[in-house]
């Protein structure tokens, strides 16, 4: 399905210090997390915030919040954002039916957090070059399981371009310098 700005909301999971530090290609998915939640930022898209229990896993990766600026932040302990109540009214709030998601782990709360969101009738975009494992096997294994199920696999680029739509315009112009 096409994305539609005005149908779209981001979700970004835990992407925390200390779980960050063990991933594999961190400085690439730290980039294109930024890169994708400026983007979406530029196209005026709602942004829900997640951390995983942060007193254990610590806060969310300085460059990243400085992305989300003013965006809330929500906590949680489980590992579908959809467990947590909060969170789960949060999302429905917005009354948005597509939702992209980024964040870390792909094989944990990215996949079990895409397999709720697809049981309630979403239409999900995993941003793979915005998800990470500690180990390449198991993010290759969360992305082929949720595309299974019926995700729609996406990246950075793809994705902000086909919210934009067209190559002119004041945002175009934003996205391309936020992709460069």
């Amino acid at each position: 399905m096409k994305l539609i700005t005005e149908e779209s909301q981001l979700l970004v999971i835990d992407v925390q210090e200390k779980i960050f530090a063990v991933m594999q290609e961190q400085e690439q998915t730290k980039k294109n997390i930024c890169q994708l939640i400026k983007g979406i930022r530029v196209l005026g898209i709602p942004i829900n915030w997640t951390e995983q229990y942060p007193a254990g896993l610590g806060p969310t990766m300085s460059e990243v919040a400085a992305a989300l600026n003013s965006t809330e932040r929500m906590e949680k302990i489980t590992f579908s954002c959809l467990g947590d109540n909060i969170v789960s009214e949060k999302i429905k709030s917005y009354e948005k039916r597509q939702i992209l998601v980024c964040g870390i782990e792909t094989h944990v709360c990215i996949y079990q957090t895409v397999q709720d969101l697809l049981i309630e009738g979403y239409e999900v975009h995993v941003v793979t070059d915005a998800v990470m494992s500690r180990h390449e096997s198991n993010h290759n294994l969360g992305l082929q399981k949720m595309g299974a199920l019926g995700a729609n696999m996406t990246s950075v680029e793809m994705a902000l371009f086909e919210l934009q739509q067209v190559a002119s315009g004041d945002n175009f112009k934003a996205i391309a310098s936020i992709i460069k």
